[in-house]
């Protein structure tokens, strides 16, 4: 209804996911006739979608991510006029880039026992060195100075870790970028604190989706 208001010459050819295609028996959340509109337009404005939770059915917003391969979820965060907040008047605009297809949310989970869950955190090399160049040349487009990358590294060394290697390499390519490591946790107390300072954050899929919500 928004467009329609604004005026926008769209034709918009509906399409389900969610909670409804999952009542009506289909387990990944996201039916055949979906999957094939979006390739067909190559747009797609997605609404939110409704996961039954503790069933076994898969997050259709994770079915589409991998289908698509849309691996760089960018996610801007601004103060805006008129908008009074806790925050207001300190300049806050910054952009967390949250990789969207790796990770705990793969979704790759098994029961080991019956008393036993198992969820596997896969991270590629791959996965981290594109995602980091993309919050780097995001940066460079959007004329910021700096970009940090947020990981559970003192702990997670192998995973985690390896975002912050290959971001450390990458960032070599772009020295007129400030560039720094930061512990997830004490990210999440700085946004809180003093989120002013930062302008690009990159990190992985799981603490993206709570540092950005």
């Amino acid at each position: 209804r928004m467009v329609d208001a604004a005026g926008a010459d769209v034709e918009w050819e509906e399409a389900q996911a969610g909670a409804s295609v999952f009542l009506q028996g289909t387990a990944s959340g996201v039916p055949m006739e979906t999957i094939e509109s979006i390739h067909r337009t190559g747009v797609v404005l997605k609404g939110p979608l409704e996961t039954p939770v503790g069933f076994g059915e898969k997050s259709a917003n994770v079915t589409l991510r991998k289908l698509f391969e849309t691996y760089a979820n960018v996610r801007p965060v601004r103060e805006l006029p008129g908008v009074p907040t806790p925050y207001s008047g300190r300049g806050i605009d910054l952009v967390v880039v949250r990789e969207n297809v790796e990770d705990l949310y793969a979704g790759i989970e098994h029961m080991q026992t019956p008393d036993v869950a198992q969820c596997l955190k896969l991270i590629s090399r791959l996965g981290c060195t594109r995602i980091s160049r993309t919050a780097l040349e995001l940066a460079v487009a959007q004329g910021r100075s700096s970009v940090a990358v947020a990981t559970k590294s003192n702990i997670m060394k192998m995973t985690e870790g390896m975002l912050q290697r290959e971001f450390a390499q990458a960032a070599e390519d772009y020295p007129d970028l400030e560039t720094w490591h930061v512990i997830v946790d004490n990210c999440a107390h700085q946004l809180v604190k003093a989120p002013e300072q930062f302008d690009v954050i990159v990190t992985t899929n799981m603490n993206g989706d709570i540092l950005s919500d």
